[in-house]
């Protein structure tokens, strides 16, 4: 699977654009604020439905223009069309598949499986738990079908649970129903968790070895809970605590996943080289799980290849890139840094982002 046409309207400084990118290697050069990184950011919105660059998805939209339009078109017979508008004076989004306006993002988040690595991607590591267990997720969503439905009704005891905490005086008998449904529910998307880690973890573990061996580096699954005690019980003894925080302190929504160097948080040891490496592992590592449990391929946004990496790391990189078979997008500034990595036998597609006299990008195929 490959995006096989790309059509972008009102997208940051780009001008109207019409793309048939390739289906391996497309790599974007320019100069700094010529659009490459807007490019990339226009296929994370059509695919996630959010950008990976501002929380709020109107500063996408180009200056002076109502909205933008992001289409796509997928290869195979026939290919699969994706939608994305969105008007600067609406905070919803106008979603299509197939045409279809009756869709959810997570029908376009299954359709095109994306993995980022940008400059940013650092806070895999450094980062609250949030951002990984966004990464675990993923994961688990395209690959166990049942998480998302169990993932919607933890969340939605959790909302409620919290609600009672914070209303006042709430007896254990308004609470149990809440917490009998998130204990239930958080319950199984501990066990679809650890399913996938389990089998994730020598993935990653190959993964790495590829791009520098780290002998002492270890990744640890946390549930979010004292893994000797059912939720429930939790759930039922930390209600006093929970009535003053005002919150659930325990649960799913609290899992982890810690990344240690000999035994030290591996933020703390780790050079920016290292980190770069080990975050560009887990994110590769993810693509290469899902190609061999669905056969299926992620599409792979990389901004900035060069950023924390020398020439050797750079060719390791690009090499399990190509061993996957996948359709990847990368960005440099200079366009040797993205040369001279890929095997003659491996469609590689180059294009320059060049700005105009009034600021707009253009694309425009290079050589």
């Amino acid at each position: 699977m490959s995006l096989q046409q790309l059509n972008f309207d009102g997208l940051r400084n780009l001008a109207p654009l019409s793309w048939s990118p390739g289906a391996r290697i497309n790599l974007l050069h320019g100069a700094n604020g010529s659009g490459k990184t807007s490019a990339l950011e226009g296929i994370h919105v059509l695919g996630m439905g959010r950008s990976f660059r501002t929380r709020q998805l109107k500063n996408v939209i180009q200056s002076e223009l109502p909205h933008m339009t992001l289409y796509g078109r997928l290869s195979g017979e026939p290919g699969v069309t994706l939608g994305v508008r969105r008007f600067r004076a609406q905070r919803e989004l106008e979603l299509r598949l197939q045409g279809d306006k009756d869709v959810r993002l997570a029908s376009l988040v299954e359709t095109l499986p994306l993995q980022l690595i940008n400059p940013d991607a650092f806070r895999l590591l450094e980062g609250s738990p949030a951002g990984r267990r966004e990464f675990l997720d993923w994961g688990v969503f395209h690959v166990k079908h049942s998480f998302l439905d169990a993932w919607k009704r933890a969340k939605r005891a959790l909302k409620h649970r919290n609600a009672l905490l914070r209303h006042g005086r709430i007896s254990g008998q308004d609470l149990a129903p809440w917490e009998q449904e998130l204990a239930k529910w958080g319950t199984q998307m501990d066990a679809l968790r650890r399913e996938w880690f389990d089998a994730f973890l020598p993935v990653f573990d190959e993964t790495l070895k590829g791009l520098l061996p780290l002998p002492g580096l270890t990744v640890h699954y946390a549930r979010g809970w004292d893994k000797k005690r059912a939720l429930d019980e939790v759930l039922e003894e930390a209600r006093v605590s929970d009535k003053q925080m005002g919150f659930t302190q325990q649960g799913p929504q609290r899992a982890d996943l810690r990344i240690r160097f000999n035994k030290l948080p591996a933020i703390e040891v780790l050079s920016r080289g290292q980190q770069k490496l080990v975050v560009s592992a887990l994110k590769l590592a993810q693509g290469r799980f899902l190609e061999r449990s669905t056969q299926r391929h992620c599409v792979y946004l990389v901004d900035d290849l060069p950023a924390e990496l020398d020439g050797r790391h750079r060719q390791r990189f690009c090499q399990l890139l190509e061993e996957m078979q996948c359709q990847a997008f990368i960005t440099s500034v200079e366009p040797s840094a993205l040369k001279g990595h890929w095997q003659s036998t491996t469609p590689v597609e180059m294009f320059h982002v060049k700005q105009d006299e009034y600021g707009i990008g253009r694309l425009l195929p290079d050589g």
